[in-house]
């Protein structure tokens, strides 16, 4: 994207000026505010910034500005400027649009990570706060109370000097407080269930009280010009890392060395830390046990997406054993940040390879997109294997296998080989996943609000109690699409070419959802209920086969379709049904490998082909 007015006017007097302001900043002996940043989004584009959760674009409010609209994002961050900034203010105007019940509008100060931070935040009930964040530790440093409304802009500032951080809303002060929580770090932006828009955002050395009216005219430029990404939010390693953009990790290696093959890093999180858009991470094969969650939080690009590989196929486990939640108590809830041995929140990221098992959650993806997720085995976590909810879009899961998941802390209710749930976003697919001998589903689409395509899948042996948790409520469906509280949404799945038997309770089920799923090519066999339930649902169903389960093989209510086996009539003796094939290793590509598992003895044209 282009740099707005303001940023391509200082990329071109940096090289001019900064001679000029290096001696007056050693000859003054009283230096005046410099503007560090300033956006006002006239432009067009985000650049300079880098986004955490929640859907972020350039609107026009009046004048141009950039709005986070998704209100149901718990977490929506969006970064700018320079971990090493120190003193100085940020200023901007905001403008709560929606303003959730728990949620905030928010700017922040001295961002050393993207859950540490100084916050200056818009809250319900006529209330503002200075807070200082540091992951879900809130510290309250100031509070006012005067009216908080949606559609009305406001003037926020907070200045950082020394251990000193003040906060104000249109002049008017909120607090100040001396605090220790963050001595350096970036600007941002931040709503959580909430949606907003910002404008005029300005960063300067100066201090003072900010004008309680929008800034106008001309903006000063920048006298630098912001990073394009985030930069490590730990310390600088002690040699640079190698010139090629991979960063290789190793059991061996020390998180001080420059993540070459020859002096590897030790952590996942530190390689994390420095790889760039374009890098990838190359772990060598090994078990690494961190005591806390991995957080990918970076976002790589569309031309430039992050990977995180196991290197040249060397087996890698990721334990999270160590880690909190491990499991959680009965009834008890997990904190959002600690969800997952691998947490993911940035975009355009691929992970190739990998064995997650053991976590609170194996992989905990949100507001997460265009996410590559292959190749990876998750299986005994204490939560589902591999979880994605929020707003997350353009997500493709190929050749998983998640098995032995299990929920203590929810008797088994709770953890499924693959959820895609609780959120929204258009284009996720999943191909070619085993899911089997999870407590709860094999796949789960619980209150996910935008369709889903699962193809050349299989789900078995779901449901069942095999850890001898006390008052077991695992469901046991092979494909669950849907569901949610009455009324229960709509939402149009698509599920294709794929197996589902021995579940403890159906095979493919609506569950709830009043939408027109489509179901093609897919095969039901001995499931402990139905084959296919879709009675709750206006779905369409094409050559499907159901053969062989204890309740009926297809349960369809208004449903409609052609070629199925129930349409067909007769009966469906079949080829094989001795899974092992299927069940074995996978294909040199990673796929399914080919059986006659499940095949109509007829030849007939029903059914999934794997």
């Amino acid at each position: 994207m282009r740099p707005s007015r303001q940023r391509r006017l200082a990329l071109s007097l940096v090289a001019v000026l900064a001679p000029a302001l290096a001696l007056v900043a050693a000859t003054a002996s009283t230096a005046s505010a410099a503007t560090l940043f300033s956006d006002d989004f006239t432009d067009g584009d985000t650049g300079g910034w880098s986004k955490s959760g929640g859907t972020w674009s350039v609107v026009t409010d009046g004048s141009p500005a950039v709005r986070q609209s998704n209100a149901g994002s718990e977490n929506a961050r969006f970064f700018a400027g320079s971990t090493g900034w120190t003193g100085y203010t940020v200023r901007a105007r905001v403008k709560p649009v929606s303003l959730g019940a728990g949620g905030h509008v928010s700017l922040l100060a001295r961002a050393s990570g993207s859950t540490t931070f100084y916050r200056l935040a818009l809250l319900p009930a006529n209330q503002v706060q200075l807070q200082a964040v540091s992951g879900s530790a809130v510290t309250v440093l100031g509070t006012a109370s005067r009216p908080v409304a949606t559609g009305t802009w406001y003037s926020l500032a907070i200045e950082v000097s020394g251990s000193t951080v003040r906060g104000t809303v249109d002049g008017a002060p909120v607090g100040q407080a001396s605090n220790s929580l963050s001595s350096a770090g970036r600007i941002g932006l931040q709503t959580a269930y909430s949606s907003a828009t910002f404008d005029d955002v300005v960063v300067d050395t100066g201090g003072g009280t900010p004008p309680t009216t929008p800034p106008g005219g001309t903006t000063p430029p920048p006298t630098t010009p912001p990073p394009t990404t985030p930069p490590p939010t730990t310390p600088p390693v002690t040699t640079p890392p190698p010139a090629a953009g991979t960063l290789v990790v190793a059991t061996t290696g020390a998180d001080a060395n420059p993540g070459t093959l020859a002096r590897p890093l030790r952590t996942i999180q530190r390689a994390h830390d420095l790889v760039q858009p374009g890098g990838t991470i190359a772990v060598r094969g090994g078990t690494y046990a961190p005591g806390v969650t991995i957080k990918i939080l970076k976002d790589g690009t569309a031309s430039q997406p992050i990977t995180l590989t196991a290197y040249r196929n060397e087996r890698v486990v990721i334990d999270g054993e160590n880690m909190p939640y491990t499991p959680g108590a009965v009834d008890s809830s997990i904190p959002r940040a600690d969800r997952g041995a691998l947490h993911v929140e940035g975009d355009w990221w691929r992970f190739v390879g990998l064995e997650i098992i053991n976590g609170p959650y194996g992989i905990f993806g949100v507001d997460t997109n265009n996410g590559r997720y292959e190749r990876l085995v998750t299986r005994d976590n204490y939560e589902s294997g591999l979880h994605l909810q929020g707003s997350s879009s353009g997500n493709q899961i190929v050749n998983l296998d998640s098995y032995g998941n299990r929920d203590p802390r929810k008797n088994g209710e709770s953890a499924d080989g693959l959820a895609i749930k609780e959120g929204s976003g258009s284009g996720n697919v999943v191909r070619g996943a085993r899911l089997w001998n999870n407590a709860d589903d094999g796949f789960d689409a619980w209150l996910f609000l935008s369709p889903i395509t699962v193809e050349n899948s299989v789900a078995y042996g779901n449901g069942y109690n095999r850890w001898n948790l006390p008052h077991y409520t695992g469901d046991g469906n092979g494909f669950k699409n849907g569901g949610g509280s009455d009324p229960r949404p709509a939402v149009n799945h698509v599920t294709r070419n794929s197996m589902a038997w021995d579940n403890s309770a159906s095979g493919f089920i609506d569950n709830g959802n009043p939408g027109t799923l489509v179901f093609e090519r897919n095969t039901a066999w001995d499931n402990g209920r139905d084959g296919f339930n879709v009675s709750r649902s206006t779905s369409t169903l094409h050559r499907n086969l159901s053969v062989g389960n204890a309740g009926s093989n297809a349960s369809l209510g208004s449903s409609t379709g052609t070629n199925n086996s129930w349409n067909l009539g007769g009966t469906w003796p079949l080829v094989s049904t001795d899974p092992a094939t299927i069940t074995g290793p996978r294909a040199a590509d990673g796929t399914i490998a080919t059986s006659t598992f499940l095949r109509p003895s007829t030849g007939a044209d029903v059914g999934a082909r794997l």
